[in-house]
C-alpha cells in the first residue's frame, strides 16, 4: 500500500499574512475558509495554513527549536531568493556567508509566522 503526502499544515496566528506569503512564493490557487487557507501549487501537496491564535513562532536556530521545515528545489537560487524575500520571507542564514546572488548551495528563511524553510539549488 503506497502512502502519499497530500498536504502540509502550517499553524499561524495571522492566517491572512501567512497564506498570502506562501501563495506569493509558490503560485497556484488560494482557497480561504474562516479557519484554514488552502494553497494548491503545481507539483506540490496542498499547503494548508490553519488558524492558531496562540501560535508562538520558533526562534531557530538560536532559541525555540523548529518542529518541521520545508525544502524547495530551485533552478535559479538568486531569483528564488528575491521571490522569497519579496513575498515576505526573512533570511535566517545564507549558508556559509555565500552572497544571495550566488547560483549554488542553499538558503534558510522564515515565513511571516516564523516557520523555517530552505531554498536549495538544483544546479550541479
Amino acid at each position: 500500500m503506497p502512502i502519499t503526502l497530500t498536504s502540509v499544515i502550517i499553524d499561524a496566528a495571522d492566517i491572512e499574512k501567512e497564506s498570502s506569503f506562501w501563495h506569493r512564493l509558490l503560485g497556484g490557487s488560494l482557497t480561504p475558509t474562516p479557519t484554514h487557507h488552502f494553497i494548491q501549487a503545481p507539483g506540490l501537496p496542498v499547503i494548508v495554513v490553519q488558524s492558531a491564535p496562540g501560535h508562538i513562532p520558533p526562534n531557530w536556530p538560536e532559541g525555540t527549536p523548529q518542529q518541521v521545515h520545508l525544502d524547495f528545489g530551485v533552478d535559479e537560487l538568486a531569483t528564488a531568493d528575491r521571490t522569497a524575500t519579496g513575498a515576505g520571507a526573512t533570511r535566517l542564514r545564507p549558508t556559509d556567508g555565500i552572497p544571495p546572488e550566488t547560483h549554488t548551495g542553499s538558503r534558510v528563511y522564515a515565513s511571516p509566522a516564523g516557520h523555517p524553510f530552505c531554498l536549495r539549488s538544483t544546479r550541479p
